[in-house]
């Protein structure tokens, strides 16, 4: 494990989930590398890979996500972001993941979240432990209104079991208490207005919302958020700000993609950096979104060096293209106003 600055003690597990400042002190004490140790790590993942033919989509060898913490993972369109969440919630395997009866070779992908292995878990079982997601496209359940979308997240719903079910007395209480939750949800992401809705009438931002509020239903110890901002119009996103850090405010570990750095910069307490399906950076915000590594990732080792010929063919070409798209704009603005 990383020492920490000597100017900050250590801090215990829990201790601080509602202190960014402390938090991010004690982040600031610890080495920023690729794979760097964490004090009180909700998720640990080592060694693990995904390969489509010839082409490795990730391979992580080592990384620690801190309990409490909104950590952004970052990085290039193709980087792997969303193979790596598909890979840690069970809707994906690991091309070198463990087999049920073969024991564990040193090679073997593991993971583990709150200490408990994940490697040969599903996807139902992993949200039961309390790691939770959204995708990039909502999953919003359009034919059902926004409180069924909401009741679909809550979790132990006895009603579930056909036998308990037949016997309205049994699960009565539990449903009222997770429509009193939903409610609840439902009012503090402000769409308790569309409560009885068909969830697909809302707009896309607020179809983001819904799947927030609904991963919230099953409590989850960490929500992990793929693209939170995509598609959302400017007026929603500072209320998804504002969610976001309200759930590290009361405890809750986030993990999320997102390629606006305006927002990574803003509201992350660490970032990841992923290329070519690798961890090649890790740190604060304001130091690893400056780094040389990351400016190359995102613009390539030699954005930097003087055009040649073959260059300046290319950005004239560019240059031709986009000037007949101005102009063509131009034409229809014009035609629009006839």
């Amino acid at each position: 494990m990383s020492e920490l600055a000597p100017s900050h003690a250590p801090v215990r597990p829990g201790e601080y989930p509602h202190d960014r400042a402390a938090l991010r002190a004690t982040l600031a004490g610890l080495e920023q590398v690729p794979g760097s140790a964490k004090p009180d790590p909700i998720l640990t993942v080592d060694r693990i890979e995904r390969r489509f033919g010839g082409m490795t989509a990730v391979d992580v060898d080592h990384l620690e996500v801190q309990r409490g913490a909104i950590t952004a993972l970052i990085g290039p369109n193709g980087a792997g972001k969303t193979t790596f969440f598909n890979l840690l919630t069970g809707f994906d395997r690991p091309t070198n993941a463990a087999r049920p009866f073969g024991g564990s070779a040193p090679d073997r992908a593991r993971w583990s979240f709150e200490g408990r292995d994940l490697g040969r878990t599903t996807a139902t079982r992993v949200a039961r432990a309390g790691m939770i997601r959204t995708f990039q496209l909502t999953k919003a359940l359009s034919r059902m209104t926004v409180l069924e979308n909401m009741l679909i997240g809550a979790a132990d719903q006895p009603g579930e079991n056909l036998l308990v079910g037949l016997i309205k007395p049994l699960w009565a209480k539990r449903e009222r208490e997770n429509i009193a939750r939903a409610d609840e949800l439902l009012r503090r992401f402000k769409l308790d207005a569309k409560r009885n809705d068909m969830a697909g009438g809302l707009s896309g931002g607020q179809k983001k919302l819904l799947e927030m509020a609904r991963a919230l239903m099953a409590e989850p110890a960490m929500i992990m958020l793929d693209e939170p901002m995509a598609g959302v119009n400017p007026a929603l996103t500072q209320s998804l700000l504002d969610h976001i850090q309200m759930l590290r405010d009361e405890g809750t570990t986030v993990l999320f993609v997102e390629h606006d750095m305006h927002m990574v910069r803003h509201i992350s307490d660490w970032v990841v950096v992923m290329a070519q399906g690798q961890i090649i950076a890790e740190g604060l915000p304001e130091d690893v979104m400056s780094s040389e590594a990351v400016v190359d990732a995102y613009l390539g080792a030699h954005h930097d060096r003087d055009l040649g010929d073959d260059d300046v063919l290319t950005t004239g070409v560019i240059r031709a293209i986009s000037e007949e798209v101005a102009d063509e704009a131009a034409l229809d603005a014009q035609e629009g106003s006839r």
